[in-house]
């Protein structure tokens, strides 16, 4: 009998969720994940248990084991996608094209065709996640850069409101709109936000 091979102590175990989609060989990869060091924190065979169970039981990574991903599984996995997303491994053995393409779109991170070798299981759950860590970075960065982009266009607004309300300059438009958010405590944008907010009260109906 082999010896369990325990993850790498500069790698923690991962917790996995596992994904019963028809295959039926959860229990294979079950084992191989133990063998590892891994926990397989479920075994899910209804699709629209999937966001619960990831909510319930905060899997590092979402392991779908199917012979052709069902659409209930892909819908569920867009879902989670984006409300929870976590890194998603498909093992199937359907080699057409529309059943990858909808996987990718619902933010599969990695789709194996035919390949569910035990050897082969670690090396692609790395890959699964070392790609959603690098799209969950060019997320925040675009998700920072709108934000910069919409906090500025609100200063501009304050600072214009200022200006027409209260005969002041842009540069003491803005000096008296960082003086505001110092004293409450609050960002730029956020007493920006109060200004531009009062205005449109104050504006009339129709």
């Amino acid at each position: 009998m082999d010896t369990p091979s325990p993850a790498p102590a500069s790698q923690a175990p991962l917790r996995v969720l596992l994904i019963d989609d028809g295959a039926h060989r959860s229990t294979a990869i079950r084992d191989e994940l133990a063998r590892l060091g891994h926990l397989v924190v479920g075994v899910v065979d209804q699709a629209l248990l999937i966001h619960d169970c990831v909510l319930r039981l905060q899997p590092d990574v979402v392991i779908v084991d199917a012979e052709s991903p069902g659409r209930d599984t892909l819908e569920n996995l867009a879902t989670l996608s984006s409300h929870n997303p976590r890194p998603v491994v498909v093992f199937t053995e359907d080699a057409s094209a529309e059943p990858m393409q909808q996987a990718l779109k619902a933010g599969v991170s990695a789709y194996v065709i035919a390949g569910l070798a035990p050897q082969r299981l670690m090396p692609v759950l790395q890959v699964a996640i070392a790609r959603f860590e690098q799209e969950r970075g060019l997320r925040e960065q675009l998700d920072a850069a709108q934000t910069q982009l919409a906090d500025r266009k609100l200063i501009e607004r304050a600072k214009g409101i200022l200006m027409d309300e209260i005969g002041l300059s842009e540069e003491q438009a803005y000096r008296h709109l960082r003086k505001l958010a110092m004293d409450r405590g609050q960002r730029l944008a956020q007493a920006a936000e109060r200004i531009v907010d009062a205005r449109d009260l104050l504006r009339p109906a129709g």
